[in-house]
């Protein structure tokens, strides 16, 4: 049966298909559609020939077995082979290289893709917005000649996407599917802000500095932690940047979100006055290192602003460092601890 094996194998090289993985695929579908023709063997291979132009279904059908006393009931054995070629396949087995060599093409190109973005997994990236939606829809991002997907649970609540925007976004995953490579990619990630950073401050490149922990709210606040490897370097001032530059341009990617940039330490108690900036500790009391369980004192003034609006600053301290944190009044403290005392004092007089 004719078959333009030739023009297949050329139009395959073009994709980066090699021959035997054409004739391979070819060889098991015309095998397949064969299977489905009228009064087809159960036994059958293709033989395909690129020189002829040309393909051959051989067939081999079951022997029943000669029945013995030691074996009254043998297995069939398989006959002699023959061409059985049905003379009408012509239009099928077209069809099937068709389909054949759309499938090869299908996965090369899938391949290609996912190869090309696997290693951008934690990365940041620029795409631009595919269709305007609401809040409540997956966003497409085209990057290049591929289409990411930002969904829902990756959105910054209250952002809106706009068709042809620009937007830079985390790849959080790059996964093979049904449908081919899944790019998922994210706007509130806690490592966008990371890799944004790396853009505008030299030294985290370098390693003179070091961000240590991110907790984000996305759209509404993020607080990161930093140290300096390098002496004489101010891990904050480096974020930060000249007259405030360097946090500006961050800050610019991330719409009305503020950010708080504190000192990282391996003291808990220190870390912990730290990361509930910008209200100033008077002093942090560890209940249990175990726990991971501590007390923050806060003048009255500044109670407010170190809780924050519905809890906010609060519960991002303890995300930064990972320690349940309580907040009580200095003064209210003072007082019991002058009250203490003074209960002591009266008893030992006794």
């Amino acid at each position: 049966m004719e078959l333009d094996l030739a023009g297949m194998h050329q139009l395959a090289a073009g994709q980066g298909i090699d021959p035997e993985t054409l004739d391979a695929a070819l060889s098991e579908a015309l095998r397949l559609a064969y299977l489905k023709t009228p009064h087809a063997a159960k036994h059958a291979r293709i033989e395909l020939d690129p020189r002829a132009g040309s393909f051959t279904v051989w067939a081999r059908d079951e022997v029943p077995g000669e029945p013995t006393e030691e074996d009254p009931h043998p297995a069939p054995t398989l006959g002699e082979e023959y061409d059985d070629t049905p003379h009408d396949f012509g239009r099928l087995a077209a069809a099937t290289a068709r389909q054949v060599i759309s499938q090869l093409f299908r996965k090369a190109e899938d391949d290609k893709i996912f190869g090309a973005f696997s290693g951008q997994k934690g990365k940041l990236i620029t795409g631009i917005v595919q269709q305007d939606v609401k809040d409540t829809s997956n966003v497409h991002v085209a990057v290049g000649d591929v289409e990411a997907l930002l969904p829902r649970r990756e959105q910054v609540p209250g952002e809106r996407y706009r068709h042809g925007e620009r937007i830079r976004v985390y790849v959080v995953n790059v996964a093979r599917g049904l449908k081919g490579p899944e790019i998922v990619v994210s706007r509130s990630h806690p490592e966008l802000v990371r890799r944004l950073f790396e853009r505008e401050v030299p030294e985290l490149v370098s390693g003179a500095v070091s961000i240590m922990a991110i907790a984000r709210e996305a759209g509404a606040r993020t607080k990161i932690a930093v140290r300096a490897n390098t002496e004489g370097v101010n891990p904050k001032g480096a974020l930060i940047g000249p007259g405030g530059a360097r946090v500006r341009a961050v800050m610019e990617n991330l719409g009305p979100e503020k950010i708080d940039i504190v000192d990282w330490s391996s003291d808990p108690a220190k870390f912990v006055a730290a990361a509930l900036s910008p209200a100033v500790a008077t002093g942090v009391q560890v209940i249990s290192e175990k726990n991971q369980t501590a007390i923050a004192f806060i003048h009255d003034d500044q109670l407010s602003l170190a809780i924050g609006k519905e809890g906010q600053n609060a519960r991002l301290a303890a995300k930064l460092t990972g320690w349940k944190i309580g907040i009580e009044s200095s003064e209210a403290h003072a007082k019991k601890v002058a009250a203490a005392k003074a209960q002591a004092a009266a008893e030992s007089a006794e």
